[in-house]
């Protein structure tokens, strides 16, 4: 027996060491875990796919591959450089374990299990409308913006998300009444889907009827109110709500194409929103102002029309106020970006151009081009990270 007993206590022992050592190196930046990565989506009407960048600790970034999508992408009608003309086309969820993205041209969206810099896929479904644009992820809830029309209006429709599993949840689609076409004209389609940071309520700009801002309750089991509080966007209605984010408070901060600037406002208790204040970009002839992204107080406004990015910010108060522009125009189609979850890097599609703009994000808000990312098909929309 006592032999036995050695050769257990040494098999335990080397478990240990093995499991310390694996620990170790991933802890280290060995392991799969530590890769961080971007990701690009095509957005091919033939074949979409999506274009992962291995991203270094210094921002930096180096093509680690392409993963077909198994669905199409789709270009709306009127676009050049936003063929979605949408915010949020790519979406990470599951702690970055899990990329989703839409197939405009199919109206499916497709599951991939992420692993640092690899894709695997393992599901493309039904996006419970036609011409799917954008995607809202809160814990395992997920909504998909249907900005197309096929024998009713342009919906969201809500899907649990389990694993490498995602299934639409019955009942959970809602109109939000346009009946454009099916593929939309780019200025009369929905714009962006996104939950607010406590997963209570469900917002969605439109850029029709009056260019409202519908704002839905979430509830059990991740079921919308019936109808949407639809907010014009006060005190500038018709002024084409495009993207939005939040502020670190929960205030909701929209890009509104018409103003060229951001406005912010506030939520009541019936999901009307309240007017906190606006800021625009006028001294540096913008156009197009679409897109947006946050790093901490700053906001970083995609200008596809001036090919140059706003930089605003907002105080404790949720009034807005420019910084400045940082110019891009040896790129052009400024489109839709996003940050690092550190605040230290920004990357914005040129949709004109077919490249990534990798930028350094300095303490005052302002930006360092540090790199120039081409190859990538013109145009094209969708980029998240993990």
């Amino acid at each position: 027996m006592k032999p036995l007993r050695v050769l257990l206590v040494a098999a335990a022992v080397l478990v240990v060491s093995s499991l310390m050592f694996a620990t170790s190196a991933l802890a280290s930046g060995g392991g799969w875990h530590s890769q961080k990565a971007l990701f690009v989506q095509t957005d091919n009407t033939s074949a979409n796919s999506i274009m992962v960048y291995h991203r270094a600790g210094n921002g930096m970034l180096t093509l680690a591959g392409t993963y077909a999508t198994g669905g199409m992408g789709g270009v709306a009608a009127g676009s050049v450089v936003d063929p979605l003309a949408s915010q949020g086309s790519l979406a990470s969820a599951d702690h970055g374990r899990v990329l989703l993205a839409v197939n405009a041209g199919s109206n499916t969206v497709s599951l991939f299990r992420v692993r640092g810099d690899r894709l695997w896929l393992k599901k493309v479904i039904a996006s419970g409308g036609v011409f799917p644009v954008s995607i809202a992820v809160h814990g395992h809830l997920v909504y998909v913006l249907n900005a197309g029309v096929q024998g009713g209006s342009s919906c969201v429709a809500g899907f649990w998300l389990a694993g490498s599993h995602l299934t639409m949840i019955p009942g959970s689609q809602r109109s939000l009444g346009a009946t454009d076409t099916t593929h939309p004209f780019f200025l009369a389609s929905p714009g962006m889907v996104g939950f607010s940071p406590d997963g209570a309520r469900l917002v969605v700009t439109t850029k029709f009827s009056g260019s409202l801002i519908d704002v839905f309750s979430v509830g059990h089991w991740g079921m919308l109110s019936a109808m949407a509080m639809a907010n014009p966007t006060a005190p500038t209605a018709g002024h084409v709500p495009f993207a939005f984010s939040f502020d670190p408070w929960g205030r909701l901060v929209v890009v509104q194409v018409g103003d060229s600037g951001i406005s912010s406002y506030g939520f009541n208790p019936n999901n009307s929103l309240a007017f906190i204040g606006a800021a625009n970009d006028a001294k540096d002839a913008v156009a197009a102002s679409c897109w947006i992204s946050r790093a901490g107080h700053y906001y970083f406004v995609s200008n596809a029309g001036s090919a140059n990015v706003s930089i605003y910010q907002l105080d404790h108060s949720g009034m807005a106020s420019l910084v400045g522009a940082m110019p891009t125009t040896a790129a052009a189609g400024t489109t839709d970006s996003v940050t690092t979850r550190d605040g230290r890097f920004l990357y914005v599609e040129c949709g004109g151009a077919g490249v990534v703009l990798a930028y350094r994000i300095h303490g005052d808000g302002s930006l360092s081009l540090i790199q120039t990312v081409t190859g990538l098909p013109i145009p094209f929309e969708g980029i998240a990270l993990n």
